[in-house]
């Protein structure tokens, strides 16, 4: 058995869903993912279960692109839960594109990486918008207020470097894989919380963002227990707290000066809350990159 090629990516959480308002931005997370192409099926038999990465290799032949050999598989090692609104699908798919940009030692722009990955998850059914910003995320770090409507390169309104890694803690409470996905219609009785969702990431305040944009999905979803969850959060001194794409994942923001916090908030979680499974990160930061309009 060969390794033919070998891509890596991470998760993300959301700042504003793109059903919201019609523009999308998610903001990296240090939960790694990768993937290899290999010339003969893995010891470990690969879950797959939406095709993600058969629509991949389709959306990479449809971009133009050779693939290395007539027999393809893979194998992925990720660290992004699935189905729980933390970008596991986005990540899987960039590093399965970079995997493929290896094999054929071709070098692709992160904005094709972008269309590419958007093209699969929509073709798979994975993403009610496509996940623009969530493969932006995933690919470079940071954050972008994206365009879903417009090619990657094209949709760009805003981009930031996100709240400084060093200075927050991240925990991400658990809850299992959501059943179903949240319907369109629904989005629109609750665009007044997006758009102060969007509103605060004009102002460069990722954090409001966060939280906003998470009350909104509560209500979208109708999720009483993450809404008592998230105020059960800001009560125990969380800086942010809020659900992370279409669910069930809640991200939770700490000053990373008072670990007391973060130590009060993990224990109440892991050991008050049945059910749920807390994990800590970090935000990756795109480097030497304000919050600013591009132009």
């Amino acid at each position: 058995m060969a390794r033919l090629g070998k891509g890596e990516a991470n998760g993300a959480c959301s700042l504003l869903h793109a059903a919201g308002v019609g523009y999308g931005a998610s903001l990296a997370l240090d939960l790694p993912v990768t993937v290899t192409l290999l010339d003969k099926p893995p010891r470990r038999e690969l879950d797959d279960p939406d095709g993600l990465l058969e629509a991949t290799v389709e959306a990479w032949k449809e971009a133009g692109h050779e693939l290395p050999g007539a027999e393809l598989h893979w194998s992925v090692s990720s660290k992004v839960p699935a189905r729980q609104g933390l970008k596991s699908s986005a990540a899987v798919s960039v590093a399965a594109i970079r995997a493929l940009a290896d094999s054929m030692k071709l070098e692709i722009t992160n904005a094709e990486i972008v269309d590419i990955s958007s093209k699969a998850q929509s073709a798979s059914g994975v993403s009610l918008t496509g996940s623009v910003d969530d493969s932006w995320a995933a690919v470079e770090g940071g954050w972008k207020l994206v365009d879903p409507n417009l090619s990657a390169a094209e949709g760009i309104i805003l981009e930031g470097n996100g709240p400084n890694s060093d200075d927050w803690d991240v925990l991400l409470l658990l809850r299992g894989e959501r059943m179903e996905s949240p319907e369109l219609d629904a989005f629109a009785w609750h665009q007044q919380g997006f758009q102060k969702s969007l509103a605060a990431l004009q102002e460069g305040k990722e954090l409001v963002a966060i939280t906003w944009n998470g009350r909104s999905m509560a209500s979208v979803l109708n999720d009483m227990e993450g809404r008592r969850m998230t105020n059960d959060a800001f009560v125990n001194g969380a800086r942010a707290a809020g659900i992370s794409g279409s669910g069930s994942a809640i991200v939770i923001f700490s000053a990373s000066v008072s670990a007391p916090t973060l130590e009060r908030l993990r224990m109440l979680f892991s050991t008050r809350q049945k059910g749920v499974e807390v994990i800590q990160t970090k935000v990756i930061n795109k480097e030497h990159l304000s919050a600013n309009e591009v132009e």
